[in-house]
């Protein structure tokens, strides 16, 4: 972990918060203009959130597949730079979404791959699916299938299907070949601009920071091929749910509705389904962060029948166990703890005894302890710092609600700094002794609630935030790099 040893800044910004005239960012153009910005301010760290693909409602945290890229960050472009698109193909006035666009524009781009990539791309992409084929086969066909099912989940398919019956199977192959061609090349495509966009990262000393959320969705490719790992009947239904209980983001807690880990299944097949899917997302990120790593010591199972997390329990899992093998496998990697919510001694000493770094969020700090370890001056160096995240409101937004008693609270901590909000907070973080600082976009940018990303507990209206340039002015941009290089975290 010696990149996590360094005193470095970074920046908490989603691929599809990037500027850009589509209805999501990707890993285009202003993919590469942030690097810039972030090389040219100092900071060497760039967080995302999971970059899968998403269902319905946007939500990175609860994706069709724990492998697959999500093909809305495909950059048009870079498949019309390749010569994979007809001339004048590339137009983006279409009367049925940007959505439909794309996805008519890759599908196009296959076509063109097939007809004119010369002999090197066409085995290169051989390559990957052959490289890929233990997630890949699967995904492919899931995806295929859900298209063919109007995207109902696969527990409402047909019986035969559902149950992954072997002729069932054999035979929509047979009839999706080439719609399972498609969706394997949409895999190539995005891995192959997502690896020409972390080989820029690198030339500028900027590392990649990923984010894997600890469960899966129900309705993906993980659960419907892999459904030993999961806690399911026999008709692949469940009969508990995870979630998290009442806490500081929600009173009623959050009933996320993923499936529960058969933690017997996976130690006797030695962790394999998980060290995969670390194995893939290493590939992808020079720093990776377990999200809710406290269900890797106990998870809250709420039962399937319940319609809030209030009633459910505490369920231990053989977190030790699982670190041990990941650490074996990969003894390089980097990764961090996200350690928020309700912590307990025994998750601590699990993120300790494999010396994780965990996470620190200014915005939980001011209640007035001087003992509370959200202070900056109780941060260690191994450790994460945070202004806010991105299920936090906006630090600007979050001091505009605080009552009168608590912004003097804050303000008493802060020495009555003469930065304005949130300009004094991202100091105190960018000074505290956490070796790794990192500020959401919105923070430098100095935006309110109506710029927040996600409301835990919500579904509505999340996930949807952008920037554009113009928000950057050459005051928050020498701010933040000032503070950078005032507290030794220049690159």
């Amino acid at each position: 972990m010696l990149i996590l040893d360094e005193r470095r800044a970074g920046v908490l910004l989603h691929i599809s918060s990037l500027p850009g005239k589509g209805e999501c960012g990707d890993m285009g153009q202003e993919a590469f203009n942030f690097i810039n910005f972030l090389h040219d301010v100092g900071a060497s760290v760039w967080q995302t959130l999971p970059l899968g693909m998403p269902h319905g409602d946007g939500s990175p945290y609860q994706c069709l597949s724990a492998h697959a890229g999500n093909p809305a960050f495909i950059s048009i472009a870079w498949l019309d730079k390749k010569g994979w698109l007809p001339a004048r193909e590339h137009c983006s006035d279409c009367p049925r979404g940007q959505t439909f666009w794309k996805n008519c524009m890759i599908g196009k781009a296959y076509y063109g791959f097939q007809v004119s990539a010369d002999k090197a791309d066409q085995q290169d992409f051989q390559n990957f699916c052959q490289e890929h084929e233990a997630w890949l086969e699967d995904f492919a066909l899931f995806i295929a299938l859900r298209n063919v099912f109007g995207h109902k989940s696969w527990n409402q398919w047909p019986d035969a299907l559902k149950q992954r019956q072997p002729r069932a199977l054999k035979e929509s192959r047979r009839l999706l070949r080439s719609v399972i061609e498609g969706i394997k090349f949409e895999q190539y495509v995005f891995f192959k601009q997502w690896h020409e966009l972390k080989a820029y990262a690198e030339e500028k000393g900027v590392l990649l920071f990923g984010d894997i959320p600890i469960f899966v969705s129900y309705d993906s490719a993980d659960v419907w091929a892999n459904r030993d790992v999961f806690k399911l009947n026999k008709a692949g239904e469940m009969e508990v749910v995870a979630g998290v209980p009442p806490d500081y983001f929600s009173e009623f807690g959050q009933r996320w509705g993923n499936p529960h880990y058969d933690w017997d299944y996976l130690r006797r097949t030695g962790y394999r389904w998980w060290l995969d899917r670390i194995k893939s997302q290493n590939e992808m990120f020079h720093i990776l962060r377990i999200d809710h790593f406290r269900g890797l010591e106990a998870a809250w199972e709420i039962p399937a029948s319940e319609s809030t997390a209030i009633n459910g329990k505490w369920v231990k899992a053989p977190g030790s166990e699982l670190l041990k093998a990941i650490q074996l496998e990969f003894p390089a990697l980097a990764l961090i703890a996200e350690d928020l919510g309700i912590i307990t001694e025994e998750v601590e000493a699990l993120r300790d005894d494999f010396d994780l770094p965990g996470m620190k969020i200014l915005q939980f700090a001011f209640d007035g302890h001087a003992d509370n370890p959200y202070l900056p001056m109780n941060f260690s160096h191994n450790s994460v710092a945070y202004t806010g995240t991105h299920d936090n409101d906006t630090t600007l937004g979050w001091f505009n609600s605080l009552s009168d008693p608590d912004k003097q609270r804050v303000y008493d901590y802060l020495g009555w700094s003469s930065l304005p909000m949130p300009c004094a907070l991202v100091h105190a973080v960018l000074g505290s002794p956490a070796n790794l600082a990192i500020i959401p976009m919105q923070d430098i940018l100095r935006l309110g609630s109506a710029d927040r990303m996600n409301t835990p507990g919500t579904t509505e209206g999340n996930w949807r935030w952008r920037f554009y340039w113009s928000q950057l002015t050459e005051e928050n941009a020498g701010r933040f790099a000032h503070f950078i290089r005032l507290f030794g975290r220049h690159l």
